[in-house]
């Protein structure tokens, strides 16, 4: 196949920047024609991968979630034969991770976890197993340097390729390094992150990906991944004890673990959020961005941060965000109350 080249047009879309590559082909930004519309297009750069291509299509086709790469459009049969897909403006989590080398924020490794873990549940209920997640395949819309700001929403899994759907095996055309296995060994996967059952190349459900979901959590919250007997609070003891245990759920063997997404879904709420949000249906509101509950007095939402009082009040002082209930302010101790007289 003869290389790609910046202004190059591939169906409805011109080539403007290559922003990644492996050993068997291309992802490239490109904008529409007429448009002012990017996506990311991927390209097989071997012959011999063009109808794992399609596979990949295929294996993405319906899985329609906002945690989720969207494709828009495939023709294994273009030349050079081409998979569009959503553009992410963001940092990959492997950037991410590379930046914070001692380990993301608590709240934003458990929100990002949430975002994968929503993305898992839709994808096994359709009967997909991603078997390669990793930090390069889990996408933000934030950079790396506004990973405080990140909400489980930032999140978007990419790259189906190695999925499994309904039996069949779709091999990715973009995987490369000696940490992938390759074609013919009955294996597929990124070794690190692969789940014990998966390196022995037997059937494997939706608890291989959450094996290496855990994985994924351990080195969001510490910088490096798992050995031996470790937790995340042994390498970082600011890690609270529930989230070693959510990681316990999922570094072990395969009937020990979570039994599905949604069952490690509610282990990552935050502890007492279970209780807050059975008062809330009774005494609370609901967000009108995300839809979750919050408590009556709840002036934003701790789901997606929305503003839910009509106006918050601030302390005098400080000018931080106070509770009309309070006393004094939590930051700089001014006294809020209405002094007689």
């Amino acid at each position: 196949m003869s290389a790609l080249q910046p202004g190059q047009r591939i169906g409805s879309y011109l080539l403007e920047a290559l922003v990644g590559t492996g050993s068997f082909g291309q992802v490239w930004r490109a904008r529409h024609h007429m448009f002012d519309e990017h996506v990311a297009i991927k390209v097989p750069t071997d012959a011999d991968y063009v109808q794992n291509l399609r596979r990949e299509g295929v294996a993405i086709h319906g899985l329609r979630h906002a945690n989720i790469v969207r494709a828009i459009d495939l023709d294994p049969y273009s030349d050079p034969p081409y998979l569009v897909m959503e553009f992410v403006k963001g940092d990959s989590l492997r950037a991410v991770i590379d930046a914070h080398p001692k380990g993301l924020p608590i709240e934003a490794a458990r929100e990002i976890m949430l975002g994968v873990l929503r993305a898992m549940e839709t994808a096994h209920k359709a009967g997909v197993i991603h078997r390669d997640i990793k930090p390069a395949n889990i996408l933000l819309t934030k950079r790396a340097n506004e990973v405080a700001t990140v909400t489980e929403l930032c999140v978007k899994v990419a790259d189906f390729g190695l999925g499994r759907v309904g039996g069949l095996t779709t091999q990715s055309i973009m995987q490369s390094g000696n940490d992938l296995t390759g074609q013919g060994s009955g294996v597929a996967g990124t070794l690190a992150y692969m789940a014990p059952e998966q390196k022995e190349g037997i059937e494997v459900d939706g608890r291989a990906d959450l094996y290496s979901c855990g994985i994924v959590l351990f080195e969001m919250l510490t910088g490096e991944r798992p050995q031996g007997a470790e937790v995340p609070s042994s390498l970082r003891a600011e890690v609270p004890r529930w989230l070693d245990t959510v990681f316990e759920e999922c570094y072990v063997r395969r009937d020990r673990r979570f039994a599905s997404a949604s069952k490690m879904i509610d282990a990552l709420a935050v502890p007492g959020a279970r209780s807050r949000a059975e008062n809330s249906a009774t005494d609370g509101q609901t967000c009108p961005s995300c839809h979750r509950m919050a408590l009556r007095d709840d002036q934003f939402c701790i789901q997606c941060g929305v503003q839910l009082a009509m106006s918050v009040p601030r302390c005098g002082a400080c000018n931080a965000h106070v509770q009309a209930s309070d006393c004094y302010c939590i930051f700089c101790g001014n006294d809020l109350r209405v002094k007689a007289g």
